[in-house]
């Protein structure tokens, strides 16, 4: 009889070991079918943030290249204006410097000659 209780109780210990094992490889295995999906999950994730900010980089960068070339040609056609203006005074200055020039060696002249100076 105490050989049937010990193998009674060493069956019972060996089915209750196996039957461990098994709830710890089926944990296991769902543990890692869990990291698996949750890896692909975040790298669904992360491929649609790169996408999205990609897409939007892309956008910024052409309103920087629309603005910067409209602010070279607003700069240029201010640059062309403002040349032709200062273009316009210097011409004036140098004619009305011209002219003092030569009413000033018409004077000097005319004081040469002894000429009266006119009043």
């Amino acid at each position: 009889m105490k050989k049937l209780g010990y193998f009674i109780l060493a069956s019972a210990l060996a089915v209750s070991a196996s039957a461990g094992f098994a709830v710890a490889q089926d944990s296991a295995g769902h543990d890692l079918k869990a990291a698996g999906t949750d890896t692909k999950d975040a790298t669904k994730d992360t491929g649609h943030a790169v996408a999205t900010g990609s897409k939007k980089t892309a956008t910024g960068t052409k309103k920087v290249y629309h603005k910067t070339a409209s602010g070279t040609k607003t700069a240029a056609d201010k640059t062309a204006d403002g040349t032709k203006t200062v273009g316009k005074d210097i011409g004036h200055g140098t004619k009305v410097a011209a002219k003092d020039t030569a009413h000033g060696t018409e004077k000097v002249g005319d004081k040469i000659a002894g000429k009266p100076t006119p009043q």
